[in-house]
């Protein structure tokens, strides 16, 4: 068993996604229908690539070419307001993610504010998120966010240790982190998010543990734990092999002293890579089936069974080349990528976006919304909980400590043949097998 055999943090993966034909957003606008919704605004703009990035990203983009983004997205979110309008949707989250979002000057940044103001509806309850890096993070951005009524702050640290940021091909020190993450701090943002990574060449438990402990005693409300993967696309797969970059039996050593530690330290581990400060609480959610609706170029919308997005591509010139197409659509209603789920399909992703999550899956929010038994329409539950992996309290089937470390060992063991298919073929398609 391999503890990091893929990330699965949505399902199915846009490797899955095919060509589609006749498909409007009008036809499935009924999906946001009322309140209770989500929405993602992507802006795909970096300075620097990371080493192990393969998101849809870019580089090199002048002032120029992010205010022609933003004017597609202008166009894009009031042709969107139109076909919303006779479903009165009103949105409780709204994303924004990249991408380095704060490298927008301050006059975009506060442009993209009132286009998300100008064109949507939300709940007064509102959750409001953005990204930024420690190289983007000064006070005239921060003093931006509050006045929008940011929710939650999320920074890319990575590690305090300027070697590994060096291996990681971070351009930020680790003293430029520091002073990021004491200034978002000034601002008193309900949610100070800071994220890490283990698994990195050279690293030990001791200097994951040591990065840590300096973020602790910043008092972030949550911290997230991630192991390096380098996947397709990303830089560092030419140096180093494709996957995991250290033996799995070393990273998860790293996992187990890091958890172990932020546990001990007050936080409530919800996944295998969020811990939540536990004064911080916890509100349960079904998570898989919410709808949620994408602006810009290269994030995805869920609405019901179809999940949409533009293709995935990895390279360079791919993602300009979408990015040319984004800022040129005039028609943003039509929808030529994506996937529409079977029943099957929509049984296998609530399991993995709720089993992967504590508290866990609601079994009898399973069998309400499918009529089934989790259990018997997947008898590999069963065989976990024999190994120990899984549990139940007859509410909640939960993930024990053991399952949690290898969540991404059996999270893909839940993807459907069909699925893995198609994946597999898009990664011989292009050259990554």
């Amino acid at each position: 068993m391999n503890p990091y055999r893929q990330y699965m943090y949505s399902y199915p993966h846009k490797t899955a996604y095919r060509t589609l034909t006749g498909v409007r957003l009008e036809m499935y606008a009924s999906c946001l229908s009322g309140a209770g919704h989500g929405l993602y605004l992507h802006l795909p703009f970096c300075r620097t690539k990371c080493g192990y990035c393969n998101l849809f990203s870019v580089t090199g983009q002048d002032h120029t070419q992010i205010d022609r983004y933003l004017e597609a997205a202008e166009r894009q979110s009031g042709q969107y307001e139109q076909i919303l309008a006779p479903y009165g949707s009103r949105f409780s989250e709204v994303v924004i993610g990249g991408g380095t979002p704060l490298l927008l000057e301050e006059e975009q940044l506060e442009r993209m504010f009132r286009m998300l103001e100008r064109h949507f509806s939300y709940t007064d309850e509102r959750e409001l998120v953005i990204e930024t890096s420690p190289g983007e993070t000064s006070r005239t951005k921060l003093e931006i966010l509050k006045q929008a009524g940011v929710t939650r702050v999320s920074m890319g640290i990575q590690s305090f240790s300027d070697e590994e940021l060096h291996t990681l091909k971070r351009k930020h020190s680790a003293q430029k982190a520091r002073k990021a993450l004491a200034l978002m701090k000034e601002y008193a943002f309900p949610c100070v998010n800071v994220d890490f990574i283990y698994g990195i060449p050279g690293q030990t438990a001791d200097s994951v543990l040591n990065s840590l402990k300096e973020a602790v005693a910043f008092e972030p409300e949550e911290i997230f734990l991630y192991p390096l993967y380098i996947k397709h696309g990303a830089g560092l797969q030419k140096e180093m092999k494709k996957g995991m970059v250290l033996q799995p039996g070393e990273a998860l050593l790293q996992y187990r002293e890091a958890s172990a530690y932020l546990r001990a330290e007050g936080f409530r581990q919800d996944s295998m890579r969020r811990f939540v400060r536990s004064t911080q609480g916890r509100k349960y959610t079904e998570c898989s089936l919410g709808t949620s609706l994408a602006l810009g170029c290269g994030g995805r919308s869920y609405l019901g069974n179809l999940h949409y997005c533009s293709p995935y591509t990895i390279t360079r010139e791919g993602c300009l080349a979408q990015l040319d197409r984004f800022i040129h659509m005039e028609d943003f209603a039509q929808i030529t990528h994506g996937i529409v789920l079977s029943e099957e399909e929509l049984k296998r992703r609530y399991v993995i976006r709720h089993l992967l999550i504590r508290p866990g899956l609601c079994l009898s929010g399973y069998r309400e919304l499918f009529g089934t038994c989790v259990e018997e329409d997947f008898p590999i539950l069963k065989d976990w909980k024999i190994k120990g992996y899984v549990c139940t309290d007859d509410t909640f089937l939960t993930l024990t400590e053991t399952g949690l470390e290898l969540s991404d060992d059996l999270g893909p063991r839940l993807i459907s043949r069909e699925i893995s298919e198609k994946m597999e073929e898009w990664e011989h398609r292009n050259g990554q097998i």
